[in-house]
């Protein structure tokens, strides 16, 4: 075999090493493993659902009256210092309500509370992380 054709195809498997090194790489930094379709669809399937223009989802309602000051205390009382910005039920399950906060440092945190208005569990982040 030539020198020349030797270079060529040295050149060609170099490049396509290069190639593919680069592939694997933009893949680590973007988070794709290069799944599959059906994990794709299970992925998008995990996704909560739609909000409303509010942020409250279609399944979950408002609170107003004593049942909305009871559980805003309750949240109050376990989040020293938080602010409220919005009270409703809680279709994920967790418990009857739910109070979506921010912490006195900005960080949103959930509160979730049960019909004899007793705080049931605490999350940090939004909900549906």
């Amino acid at each position: 075999m030539s020198d020349r054709i030797k270079k060529a195809a040295m050149g060609v498997a170099l490049l396509g090493a290069f190639a593919l090194g680069g592939a694997a790489v933009a893949g680590a930094v973007s988070g794709n493993s290069g799944g599959s379709a059906a994990q794709a669809a299970t992925s998008t399937a995990q996704e909560p659902p739609a909000r409303m223009h509010n942020g409250r989802r279609s399944d979950e309602s408002a609170l107003s009256g004593s049942t909305a000051a009871q559980v805003r205390a309750a949240a109050l009382a376990r989040v020293s210092g938080g602010t409220i910005l919005r009270i409703e039920t809680d279709a994920d399950g967790h418990a009857a309500y739910e109070a979506h906060m921010t912490r006195s440092d900005g960080s949103p945190v959930t509160v979730y509370v049960n019909k004899q208005f007793e705080i049931v569990s605490v999350e940090d982040g939004p909900p549906g992380r």
